[in-house]
C-alpha cells in the first residue's frame, strides 16, 4: 500500500516536489488564496536551511508567533534570529514585509488627504501602531480644509514613555504651512486611557499652538485594543 507524504514534513528540498505543492508555482496557477500563511511566509525566506525547507522555517516562525500575524508584527529582529535558520537577511524581509502590510492598511486614509474627526485619525493611524512594541509620537499637519499635509514621526521612546519637543513639532508644522495638527501615539501596554503626563503634554502643546495660530483638534491613543480620542472621550476641551 501506498502511503501519501507531505513534502513540508520531510527534507525534500522545495525545488523536487511536485510542482503543484512548490508555494511559488502554486501561487501563480491558483493564486494566493490557495496558499497558506506558512507557504505565503516561505515565498518570501525564498530558502530553508540545512534539513529545513522553506516552508517548515516559515512554520517555525509562525509557531514563534502563536500562528498569529498579528503577533508576528511585533517579532524584533532579534527575536527572529533567535529561530535557527533565520539571519539578519530573513529576519529583515519578515520585518519589512509587516511593516509594509501596516502601510497598505494606513494607506486608504491618506488616499482621501481629509481627515476631520479623530475617529478618521484612529484609522489611520491604528494599523501602523497598534501592534508596535515601543510607544512613539505621531503629528498629522493639516491645512485650515483638513487636507493632509504631512505626516511625521517626531519621537520613539520605550515601553511606558517617549518625550515630545514642541519646537520639533511646530517648527515642522511653519514649514509645511499646516494650521491644524492632530496628535497620536500608542500605549504598548493596551490602556487606552490617557496619563496625566499625556495630558499635560497636549495641554502644554495646544497651548504653544496659539501662540502660532496653530489648533490642536485632537490627541489620539492607539493600541491593538483599539483607540481614544482625548476629544471625543472628554480628557480636552
Amino acid at each position: 500500500m501506498e502511503v501519501a507524504v507531505n513534502p513540508a514534513c520531510t527534507h525534500i528540498a522545495i525545488k523536487d516536489w511536485a510542482e503543484d505543492d512548490q508555494p511559488r508555482e502554486k501561487l501563480i496557477s491558483k493564486g494566493t488564496t490557495a496558499l497558506s500563511d506558512a507557504e505565503l511566509l516561505a515565498i518570501l525566506l525564498n530558502e530553508g536551511h540545512k534539513q529545513k525547507s522553506a516552508v517548515t522555517l516559515a512554520q517555525e516562525v509562525l509557531r514563534t508567533a502563536s500562528h498569529n500575524l498579528s503577533e508576528m508584527g511585533k517579532l524584533t529582529l532579534q527575536q527572529l534570529k533567535t529561530i535557527k535558520g533565520i539571519g539578519t537577511a530573513k529576519a529583515a524581509k519578515i520585518i519589512a514585509a509587516m511593516e509594509l502590510a501596516r502601510r497598505r492598511q494606513a494607506g486608504h486614509m491618506l488616499e482621501r488627504k481629509t481627515i476631520r474627526q479623530g475617529r478618521d485619525a484612529a484609522l489611520y493611524f491604528k494599523p501602523l501602531l497598534g501592534d508596535a512594541s515601543l510607544e512613539s509620537f505621531h503629528v498629522l499637519f493639516l491645512n485650515h480644509a483638513c487636507r493632509v499635509l504631512q505626516h511625521r514621526c517626531v519621537s520613539i521612546g520605550g515601553i511606558t514613555g517617549t518625550i515630545v519637543d514642541p519646537k520639533v513639532i511646530f517648527r515642522e508644522a511653519l514649514e509645511t504651512g499646516a494650521t491644524q495638527i492632530i496628535l497620536c501615539h500608542n500605549h504598548p501596554s493596551g490602556n487606552l486611557r490617557p496619563s496625566n503626563a499625556d495630558i499635560q503634554v497636549t495641554e502644554k502643546l495646544k497651548a504653544a499652538g496659539r501662540l502660532f495660530d496653530i489648533s490642536i483638534l485632537d490627541h489620539i491613543i492607539v493600541s491593538e485594543a483599539g483607540y481614544c480620542s482625548m476629544v471625543e472621550d472628554g480628557f480636552l476641551i
